[in-house]
């Protein structure tokens, strides 16, 4: 990657991964010598699902394993953070609980396994790091063992964390963890803003029945995709186009009608007629 975005040959980048990458590409395409570059980063998210009361349980519950620990939590799409009102709290915890321990960890290829390894060891172990470090700032709901390909591979256990306030993050752990945080849906305007001004702009996740709702939410919490009552992860790339906004990339969406423009150059042409010469039927031409 390095040797590829120093080269003068390369007339354009189109970049998915971590925005700490992205700031280095973007400062190494600034240095070059040769022209300004376009440059389109895709990066990770400090995505956030918000339930209120009306929601339906079993959905909620599908869902936020589905978004969480899919594909390892290894997606920049994947929800890090699920935002559970005080009231239905416990109960959506408990309920999260039960289907964690269902979760069958091993090898990807068998048609049975839900979660494969994470990419390798040092992912592994960035894991296991901060989760032995959450331990003492927040509370550890669960966690299930990595099984056989704990100890033969990368698997990890997919992990449940408690927050007690959204200041205990500030970026994406890039696995399967998951962060719980209460809240009361009547402060959406006031959570909401909390998870903006992380600066990351890519997924967002809302559960409820009141079409209120999920407008209010969206207002606090502009994303480049947002999905209701469903999972966040799996955007079809020319049905759903996906990209983010602020930390979370530069746009245009992949797979939308703006994509292609980006990688290339306008030129125009303007012509006085009036002071050339010929007859009619060439200038029309």
């Amino acid at each position: 990657g390095a040797k590829l975005i120093s080269d003068l040959r390369v007339s354009g980048v189109c970049f998915t991964g971590g925005t700490v990458t992205a700031r280095i590409i973007n400062k190494t395409l600034a240095d070059r010598d040769g022209p300004i570059i376009p440059l389109i980063a895709e990066t990770g998210g400090l995505n956030g699902m918000f339930v209120d009361t009306t929601a339906l349980r079993e959905q909620v519950i599908d869902d936020v394993i589905q978004s969480a620990f899919g594909s390892a939590g290894q997606r920049c799409s994947a929800l890090r953070i699920v935002f559970l009102p005080e009231d239905t709290a416990d109960h959506l915890i408990e309920g999260l609980i039960g289907a964690m321990d269902e979760l069958n960890i091993g090898d990807p290829g068998l048609p049975y396994t839900d979660l494969g390894p994470v990419i390798d060891a040092e992912s592994r172990a960035s894991l296991q790091a901060y989760v032995l470090t959450m331990k003492d700032e927040a509370k550890l709901l669960h966690q299930i063992p990595a099984g056989q390909i704990g100890e033969t591979g990368y698997g990890f256990g997919p992990a449940l964390l408690e927050l007690k306030s959204i200041e205990q993050i500030s970026e994406e752990k890039f696995g399967p963890i998951l962060h719980v945080l209460r809240y009361d849906p009547d402060d959406i305007t006031e959570v909401g803003s909390a998870l903006k001004a992380k600066g990351y702009g890519l997924t967002l996740g809302v559960h409820s029945r009141l079409e209120s709702f999920q407008r209010e939410v969206r207002e606090a919490c502009p994303v480049g995709n947002t999905y209701v009552n469903r999972s966040m992860t799996g955007a079809v790339v020319g049905v759903q186009p996906f990209g983010g906004e602020g930390l979370s990339g530069t746009g245009p969406k992949a797979g939308g009608p703006h994509y292609l423009h980006r990688f290339a150059t306008e030129r125009t042409l303007t012509v006085n007629i009036t002071a050339q010469g010929g007859d009619a039927e060439l200038l029309s031409l």
